[in-house]
């Protein structure tokens, strides 16, 4: 139960930062479950997907919930936005710590070409 207190205030706060300082930028949210990552890019301001992708589209070679998949996940994301036309992005981690997959997904993605 505190758990989950605390992964909503982390939530909240990372949400409260985001809106305080939105421009015209999209934003890149991720979600991490116990077996896969998915990353999406949104565009809040019409409510719209632009790109998403995860470890399990056909097209990413890699399956499981380990870093070296999320950060594949991490360079197809960044490449469809930049095919998409976007170069900057506000990355949405939600409720989850920088840390590990969250980390290798942001990484790569930033070593592809995307800002944050």
């Amino acid at each position: 139960m505190v758990n989950k207190i605390v992964s909503n205030k982390r939530k909240a706060r990372v949400r409260k930062k985001l809106k305080k300082s939105s421009s015209n930028r999209v934003r890149l949210s991720v979600f991490r479950s116990s077996k896969h990552i998915y990353a999406q890019i949104i565009d809040d301001t019409s409510g719209v997907t632009i790109a998403s992708a995860s470890t399990l589209e056909k097209s990413s070679s890699s399956l499981g919930s380990n870093v070296s998949s999320a950060s594949k996940v991490g360079s197809e994301i960044a490449k469809k936005a930049i095919k998409a036309g976007i170069n900057e992005v506000f990355f949405d981690r939600g409720s989850y710590k920088y840390h590990g997959r969250v980390k290798a997904l942001a990484e790569t993605a930033r070593e592809t070409g995307l800002k944050f």
